[in-house]
């Protein structure tokens, strides 16, 4: 039998719970909750939209295409989803690496020294530029 995985719109709240926010102008623990939230087109929902506004987190998820009634979206504020690729593409350059993507290793030791290789090898790639 296939084990089903739980859809991101699922997860987005133990996620959520499990987030610590570093404060950056001034000391002390870090908070619980983030002020904005950005997701791709795949969480794209309007309950999802809703449960994040209520819980004061500024949710900037662009709509599919196919989504024409969408709620709680600012246009203005999408502009800051075309940065996320500055933090995707690490993710994407460790992807190369068709060791780590396949995952090959059965040991988790052997998986995480090539993942501390694969990242060696993108920091030497990107001083040398």
């Amino acid at each position: 039998m296939f084990r089903r995985h739980p859809s991101e719109q699922k997860l987005l709240e133990r996620t959520i719970a499990a987030v610590q926010v570093r404060r950056t102008h001034r000391p002390g623990r870090p908070r619980s909750k983030p002020g904005r939230l950005i997701l791709d087109r795949g969480c794209d929902s309007n309950e999802l939209r809703a449960k994040l506004a209520k819980r004061d987190i500024d949710p900037i998820i662009p709509a599919q295409k196919n989504h024409p009634n969408v709620t709680h979206q600012d246009g203005r504020k999408l502009r800051r989803y075309r940065r996320r690729w500055i933090v995707e593409r690490p993710f994407a350059w460790l992807g190369w690496s068709r060791r780590l993507l396949v995952r090959h290793e059965r040991l988790l030791s052997v998986y995480a020294a090539s993942f501390l290789l694969a990242c060696a090898g993108l920091t030497l790639r990107q001083v040398t530029k």
